[in-house]
């Protein structure tokens, strides 16, 4: 569009652009018609494009997305495009999840990997620094699956579509409590545990601190919290 072209009182080239309006009307039916294929074209796709996603599953749907758009609004694309490029996205994203169940080793490389992000009460922070995955992130995750103390968690699998898959233990032992702290009704509910035991901040490893300066003895940080008693009900 030429510089001379653009004029601010222009509400019609606002509301139209360089169309008639009568595209909109035109607009409306290419939307319809290419909803109804996407969703087709999703549902043939598998259960999994409903659920959690996987990484080859987000990137054909930001795809599917860039596809649908022109064709939906630009008058000079013709509909028949759209199907093609559609049909070429179930193909393509049906081949990878056969390639997948076929080979252990393709799907790890398209569908990604387990992680285990959290072993016997303690964090391991190498596979966190791996995932991009924030302390904060996870305590959240654990707060959302009713775990108000780190020691509560026997096993925590950081899954390939990215839920979290948590396993909890029955011993009621001294861990790191992650509710935050300014929620001081919920700390009154814990039991801390008495003595120079202290939960580190880094990664929740529980040990006899007489000092805050000490360095965990698993992660290596050296800022220290209460210890809590797991397993404890919080009724508030």
């Amino acid at each position: 569009m030429k510089e001379e072209e653009i004029h601010l009182g222009d509400i019609k080239r606002w509301l139209f652009g360089q169309t008639t309006p009568m595209f909109m009307v035109e607009v409306l039916i290419r939307t319809i018609l290419i909803y109804l294929i996407l969703l087709l074209v999703v549902r043939l796709m598998g259960k999994r494009m409903s659920g959690q996603i996987t990484l080859t599953e987000m990137a054909v749907m930001i795809t599917l997305g860039a596809i649908v758009s022109p064709v939906m609004q630009l008058p000079d694309r013709g509909i028949l495009f759209g199907v093609i490029a559609l049909g070429c996205a179930l193909i393509f994203q049906r081949q990878i999840n056969l390639w997948g169940f076929l080979s252990p080793k393709v799907e790890e490389i398209t569908q990604g990997e387990i992680t285990l992000v959290v072993k016997d009460g303690k964090l391991i922070v190498e596979e966190l620094e791996k995932t991009a995955l924030t302390r904060q992130q996870l305590y959240a995750m654990l707060r959302e699956k009713k775990i108000y103390n780190l020691a509560e968690v026997d096993r925590a699998y950081l899954e390939a579509c990215g839920i979290l898959s948590v396993y909890t233990t029955h011993e009621t032992k001294p861990g790191l409590p992650i509710y935050p702290e300014f929620d001081k009704q919920v700390q009154a509910t814990q039991k801390d545990v008495e003595g120079d035991d202290k939960a580190c901040c880094g990664c929740g490893n529980v040990q006899r601190v007489a000092d805050g300066s000490i360095e965990c003895n698993n992660c290596g940080a050296s800022e220290w919290s209460k210890a809590y008693l797991s397993n404890n009900l919080i009724n508030l």
